[in-house]
């Protein structure tokens, strides 16, 4: 998606770099299916993700279709006991705490049947992070701080899902 002089690629790239910096700080290996301005099919991202052997796949997302605030996602296939929901529950929650900061509104824990969410063979999850095409979001999403903020809270939300330590 492409709005108010925003490119979506380029601001998830800084979301995700944002995480990975953050959790380059604990016991964890981290893996991206891109650093730079490169593009991948779906399926050439869980592919990766499960030839890794990876124990848990994000997907970082900016909305747009004419909406507001942050919501998230986990397969429309498991149950709200799965491991992916329990980590969502976990990871929302410290999203929630930077969305009451900027007083962005929280759209929810939602389910659905995308490709990287059914096709993940580890638990996964997909987030929407504001809408592009919205001017207020759009100026959020500008803002180096708050991309940081919002990267930050997916990180320390995985940190606590899965229980990591300081390395």
């Amino acid at each position: 998606a492409v709005a108010n002089g925003l490119r979506e690629k380029d601001l998830t790239l800084k979301i995700a770099k944002h995480i990975r910096n953050y959790l380059k700080g604990y016991n964890c290996k981290i893996k991206m299916s891109r650093t730079g301005d490169k593009t991948l099919s779906l399926s050439q991202r869980t592919n990766d993700a499960n030839r890794w052997g990876a124990d848990f796949f994000l997907s970082v997302h900016i909305n747009a279709g004419g909406g507001t605030g942050y919501e998230d996602y986990i397969y429309n296939g498991v149950s709200n006991t799965s491991k992916s929901a329990k980590i969502r529950n976990i990871v929302h929650a410290e999203v929630t705490k930077v969305l009451t900061k900027y007083r962005v509104t929280n759209r929810g824990k939602k389910k659905a049947n995308f490709h990287v969410l059914r096709e993940s063979k580890m638990p996964a999850m997909l987030t929407e992070n504001l809408f592009i095409d919205r001017r207020e979001d759009a100026d959020l999403l500008k803002d180096n701080k708050f991309l940081k903020d919002i990267g930050q809270a997916h990180a320390k939300g995985i940190v606590k899902a899965f229980g990591l330590k300081k390395a």
